[in-house]
């Protein structure tokens, strides 16, 4: 369709004062968006060297192009505010008919355009990308004023879409003909003053009485009170079913010149502004920015690419900005002309260099600051002030009105109110969700803040800290709520940014913070804090730093237990010169003087930690962890069916995805650390993206039984994942991420597969079964390449050899494997054996890897330990002991600096390779003696060498130390007079050696089994034994001479004297074949015999006023028992699992029962009835009240304290049945303690070996 001549004569004699006046490239950008201008006929006109040059250009041009090319230029003109010259063209506007455009063909699309055009609505934007439910909400609105007039009011931040919204929902022909046959007129606002509004109005007027006849035209209005008359005169009697569009409004004032009872849509980034109004109001509220897809989708249109084909900067620009409509567009612009600068825009868009993107669009802002600036200039000075302060927020960050208020000392209820206004002006943002409401910015609102307040963001810092002070002169909230979580988490961000470093090393450096925040946020925060600030914290006391950091590091998944611990408590297992300790130690003798109980741990120096961190992550076993490529990121797996990704250096959580149905077996990253890929027992294989938490893939067809392990391979030149399953035959695949199906199936094993590891550089698979083989695959072909016949190298054995996993060494010429209790390095291309680790534990080899940097190879085992040892030297160079339970996992980092661990104890361990060692420290058995005198302790047990040790235990220092037993020592007991020591073996074996000389007094043959408990009794001359082979000994030692006494039909693990008088001579015995039995030691006769359970006996005491004795069994039950009648006084029911142990108050008052499950009861002897249940507070992670089995109890001498041994120690308040302290061990699964007579002093050993003397803290 060609320009009809009025319109060209009309270009031509105008032609003259239009090049002088006109900035074409301002009008080129609307022209662009109308879809009348190419992209090559702007750059033709923008390279002209002047702008005069570029308006002769553009007129050339449109006197080329068609009628729509004249409106386009004339809407333009209005737009840009070239009202003269735009008048000068409106007289030859072509009339586009509605009759004659529906006649064409494409008669909606022309009769809409049409319509819109004469209206002055906006085109599409070159670049379009539709948002329909935006749009039908609008559009549901507008339906609403086709019988009645009223508002529509579209609001939202600055860039958010707001005309391009509007200008969409109305271009459709249904909502023209049916509600708006009066056309629809486009009035661009903005920031104006009344002479400048008038202007518009003015224009306004002028368009529409000029579409009358002739004769409706009347002089301009001088006045907005004229003008406004004017335009109600023109809207209700001249366009009664017109809609007006006010695009970018500002001000109520503005908007009330438009208050004339008409049909009115107006775009604001106020939402409040129609509250100035009369009539019906509705609203629509346009999100911030486009999901990722939509942003991608811009930014491909842009460039004229796939969005399958963008770089990955492009995914970074949409993240970056939130998906910000404007600035993906504005952007996107840019790339237009300038294609190859993808990374310089991101990283003007991260550093904040807002005045580098600036318009190539038809936006009204030459830069994306201005149009930012803009909606904070028109708030009241005092509002202004305040939003500055919003500065200092973190981004993604949500706050609650009451921090504001703490900052800005005001009222909540007049924060609450300022806050609403920005909210209503698109500065802030609404969580209304939850109660109370949260408030926070977008992204570029706070990067505009930092960036237009660089020079005070120390100052704006330092005042949110003084403020703080200041409403908590008398400590930190505690509350919980999100204020309380606000301060305790960002305060030492405050601190750090506000360069406040004195205010910051007292707070970090703080026992009381580190409670508190620890209790309210979890230690990751807290290490967190400790590794990022710890710059400025060295400054001060780099010692102390790292007191508090490792203390949190090596105690985090104790601090994550609920009930929350004493962290004062726990800080008393500190080392003496430690600055936690010396905080803890005051602590706790201020609140001994108040009546609250500690304990000193006297001989902690003699253990040392080796681990750097310990994380718990998982409620449940861990089966899998690994590093990411960069180091930065661990992510962990197992039966919670959960996939965790946390930071190294803190444990802080990042990630937390519901992964499988059931257990997850493996996780493993990319090579580029984008991707995570999971493995479970639900026979599924899964592929997620790390950064987004979004699933990719499920390949759930291929397996039939449980995926095993998967693995990427080492480069992302050719990127595959491999798995391993249980499937009979087609258990190894190969896939490529691409495609919906297994590149390739690997074919060999007839067994499960356990592990698949790629070589180095890819070329082959390796594969470990449970057939006993190691195969090698190659990668290529899928074709197997060789087998290695693992199993043969365990001819000796009988059983099943499982090949657990296989590893290669860096430089690919070697791999190796773990099976049973050994790890095998064969040379790959001739498959010889290299070398063979076989360790002396009774343990199998979980899982192997070998280090990336160096020689080193990790072994984790089923017997809680991690070993180091070096292949070249076949030299064991360290023991990591600390985990409680199997090993499942070991990996190195990449840069071989550290290694994690993961085991069923629920724990992750990191550890820096060059500080663990081969432990020189000795570990006991659990089984030990101590002896009380006065301030002197003396312990003995069994070492892990089999050697008898009795050592001082508040020096540690080892007064004997026998030598290496042949047979394993299972129990021992201290004499005092003549000084001796007794031990029992497994050969059946009893000795007694002098202490300290180590002479042998008496070896004491006769039991034919292993030797389980013995015991000197008080006059020193008389030993007794009890043993496997169901009989116990009674012997005068020194003679040789022995009684024994026989009955019990199963093995007698213990044994007690029915009183501690020296003129004692009945001992009562218990045995699994559920007997009680009372002896006559001097005489050996079997003085009663009773059948007391159902079930094993499993302890027995009896009570010191010597009435009555207590048996508790594995059926659940305990009992009270007469000491004369040997008649059963009560049955104490309730425990829910086997009654493990007994104990009786001094006075006989009390009897304490604990069971299997952690629970412990109080009875009275009197009448059997129930007094208390202690270990309420909730199961702990081993899924048990008390860490374990409760073991042991003692009462305090008083009868008002209570102690009890499980997985860890603690004592209760007897009357309350209330826990007043917990001691935490390094290990767990404690067997006794032993008490001093003041229930001052404390003596066990846990499951690691670790001798624990501990000490009550008095004033």
């Amino acid at each position: 369709m060609a320009l009809e001549e009025r319109a060209r004569s009309c270009l031509l004699r105008f032609r003259h004062r239009l090049e002088q006046d006109i900035k074409p490239p301002y009008l080129m950008d609307h022209m662009i968006s109308d879809g009348v201008l190419t992209g090559d006929e702007e750059e033709r006109i923008r390279t002209q060297s002047t702008r005069k040059d570029q308006a002769v250009a553009l007129l050339e041009l449109l006197l080329k192009k068609d009628n729509y090319a004249y409106i386009s230029f004339y809407n333009a003109l209005v737009r840009e505010a070239y009202d003269d010259l735009a008048n000068l063209l409106y007289d030859d506007l072509p009339k586009m008919s509605q009759n004659a455009h529906k006649s064409n063909s494409d008669s909606n699309t022309s009769y809409v355009q049409t319509v819109l055009s004469e209206g002055g609505v906006p085109q599409r934007p070159v670049v379009f990308v539709s948002r329909p439910e935006l749009v039908n909400r609008v559009r549901e609105k507008l339906y609403r004023l086709q019988k009645d007039p009223g508002w529509v009011t579209v609001f939202g931040m600055a860039g958010s879409g707001k005309s391009v919204l509007a200008a969409e929902a109305v271009r459709h022909q249904g909502l023209i003909e049916e509600c708006f046959p009066g056309g629809i007129h486009w009035l661009s606002i903005g920031q104006l003053d009344k002479p400048d509004l008038l202007v518009k109005i003015q224009s306004l007027c002028f368009r529409l009485e000029q579409s009358l006849d002739s004769q409706s035209l009347h002089r301009p209005p001088n006045s907005l009170d004229e003008a406004k008359e004017r335009m109600r005169f023109l809207m209700l009697r001249r366009y009664p079913r017109a809609l007006l569009i006010l695009d970018d409004i500002w001000d109520s004032t503005v908007l009330k010149v438009f208050d004339i009872h008409c049909r009115i849509l107006l775009t604001t980034r106020n939402r409040s502004l129609a509250d100035s109004v009369s009539g019906a109001k509705y609203e629509v509220e346009v999100e911030s920015g486009l999901d990722e897809k939509k942003g991608l989708e811009i930014l491909a249109l842009y460039t004229g690419t796939k969005p399958i084909a963008l770089p990955e900067e492009a995914r970074s620009i949409v993240r970056e900005c939130k998906g910000s409509p404007l600035v993906v567009s504005l952007i996107g612009a840019l790339l237009r002309e300038k294609p190859n600068r993808w990374g310089y825009y991101l990283r003007q868009l991260r550093q904040k260099q807002f005045k580098r993107i600036r318009k190539s669009s038809s936006y009204d802002y030459d830069a994306l600051d201005q149009a930012m600036a803009a909606s904070i200039e028109v708030l009241p000075d005092e509002h202004r002030e305040l939003y500055k302060d919003l500065t200092v927020l973190e981004k993604d960050i949500k706050i609650p009105a009451k921090v504001l208020s703490v900052l800005w000392d005001l009222e909540p209820e007049e924060v609450e109110d300022i806050l609403e206004e920005f909210v209503n002006k698109s500065l802030l943002f609404v969580d209304s969700h939850n109660k109370p409401y949260l408030y926070y910015l977008h992204d570029l609102q706070l990067d505009f803040l930092v960036e237009q307040n660089r020079t005070q963001l120390e100052s704006l810092h330092s005042k949110v800290v003084h403020q703080y002070q200041q409403h908590y002169k008398d400590g930190p909230p505690t509350s919980g709520d999100e204020e309380c979580l606000y301060w305790i988490r960002f305060l030492t961000f405050h601190m750090a940014k506000g360069n406040l470093s004195q205010e910051l090393y007292s707070l970090m450096f703080s026992l009381d913070w580190v409670s508190i925040k620890a209790k309210i946020m979890g230690p990751a925060h807290l290490i967190n804090d400790y590794v990022e600030y710890g710059y400025i914290l060295d400054k001060e006391n780099s010692d102390v730093r790292s007191q508090f950091q490792e203390f949190l590091s090596l105690n985090g998944h104790q601090l994550e237990q609920r009930p929350f611990p004493d962290v004062v408590q726990l800080a008393l297992s500190q080392p003496r010169t430690s600055e936690v300790y010396r905080q803890a130690l005051l602590q706790a003798q201020d609140r001994t003087s108040k009546g609250k109980l500690y304990f000193d741990w006297l001989n902690k120096s003699s253990v040392e930690s080796l681990s750097r961190l310990v994380i718990h992550p998982h409620q449940g076993s861990i089966y899998s962890a690994c590093f990411s490529h960069d180091g930065t990121k661990i992510a962990s797996s197992g039966a919670s069916k959960t996939l965790k990704v946390f930071k190294s250096t803190s444990g802080e959580k990042l990630t937390e995805i519901p992964a499988h149905d059931d257990e997850v077996l493996c996780c493993a990253f990319s090579p580029d650390d984008r991707l995570l890929a999971t493995c479970s027992s639900d026979r599924k294989v899964k592929v997620w993206n790390v950064e987004r938490a979004m699933l990719l893939r499920v390949f759930e067809e291929e397996h039939e039984e449980q995926v095993n392990h998967c693995q990427f391979t080492n480069t992302t030149r050719r990127l595959l994942l491999a798995t391993c399953s249980n499937d009979k035959m087609l258990n190894v695949k190969l896939w490529n991420l691409n495609k919906p199906t297994s590149q390739n199936t690997m074919f060999g094993h007839f067994e499960p597969v356990n592990h698949c590891c790629f070589s180095p550089d890819d070329t082959y698979v390796s594969t470990s079964s449970n057939d006993g083989t190691l195969k090698l695959f190659q990668v290529s072909s899928a074709n197997e390449w060789k087998t290695i016949n693992v199993r043969d190298m365990f001819a000796e054995s009988d059983e099943d050899v499982l090949v657990k996993c296989s590893t290669w060494t860096a430089d690919g010429k070697r791999v190796i494997c773990a099976a049973k209790n050994a790890a095998l390095v064969f040379d790959v291309e001739t498959s010889d054996m290299l070398l063979e680790i076989r360790t002396n534990r009774l343990s199998t080899v979980q899982y192997c890897h070998a280090c990336p940097t160096s020689n080193l190879l990790a072994l984790a085992f089923s017997n809680y330990a991690v070993e180091l040892w070096d292949l070249e030297a076949n030299k064991k160079m360290a023991d990591c002991s600390g985990h409680l339970s199997w090993v499942q996992r070991v990996q190195f980092s990449p840069d071989g600096s550290q290694l994690l661990s993961c085991s069923y104890d629920q724990t992750i361990r990191l550890w820096e390779t060059k500080k663990v060692h081969t432990t020189s420290a000795v570990c006991l058995k659990r089984d030990s003696d101590v002896l009380f005198n006065d301030e002197e302790i003396i312990v003995s047990a069994a070492d892990n060498c089999n050697r008898l040790q009795v050592r001082d235990g508040r020096t540690g220092s080892v007064l004997f130390q026998s030598e290496e037993k042949s047979s394993r020592i299972r129990c021992t007991s201290m004499c005092r007079q003549p000084s001796a020591v007794a031990l029992g073996q497994e050969d059946g074996t009893v000795q007694v050696l002098e202490v300290p000389s180590g002479k042998t007094l008496a070896t004491l043959e006769g039991h034919t089994k292993t030797v389980l408990h013995c015991q000197f009794c008080q006059n020193g001359q008389t030993l007794i034994t009890s043993s496997e082979d169901t009989t116990i000994r009674v012997w005068k030692w020194q003679s040789g001479e022995c009684k024994v006494l026989q009955g019990h039909k199963e093995q007698v693990r213990c044994f007690s004297p029915l009183s501690n008088s020296p003129d004692n001579t009945r001992l009562l015995s218990w045995s699994f074949d559920g007997t009680v039995k009372m002896w006559d030691v001097e005489s050996g006769e079997k003085l009663q015999d009773i059948e007391a359970h159902r079930g094993a006996i499993l302890s027995c005491h009896a009570s010191p006023d010597g009435c009555h004795f207590a048996t508790t069994s594995a059926d659940k039950t305990a009992k009270l028992w007469h000491c004369e009648s040997w008649q059963c006084v009560h049955t104490l029911s309730g425990h829910l699992d086997c009654v493990r142990s007994c104990r009786f108050s001094w006075d006989s008052r009390r009897l304490a029962t604990g069971d299997d499950n952690g629970e412990i009861r109080l009875w009275s002897v009197k009448d059997g009835s129930l007094l208390k249940i202690c270990s309420r507070d909730g199961k702990d992670g081993m899924d048990s009240l008390h860490g374990g089995w409760v073991t042991d109890l003692h009462f305090s001498s008083d009868n008002s304290l209570l102690v009890s041994t499980g997985g860890y120690i603690k004592w209760w308040d007897v009357e309350k049945g209330e826990a007043l302290q917990t001691f935490y061990p390094s290990g767990t699964a404690l067997k006794r303690i032993h008490v001093s007579s003041d229930f001052s002093t404390f003596v066990t050993i846990d499951n690691i070996g670790i001798l624990y003397i501990l000490k009550r803290v008095v004033v």
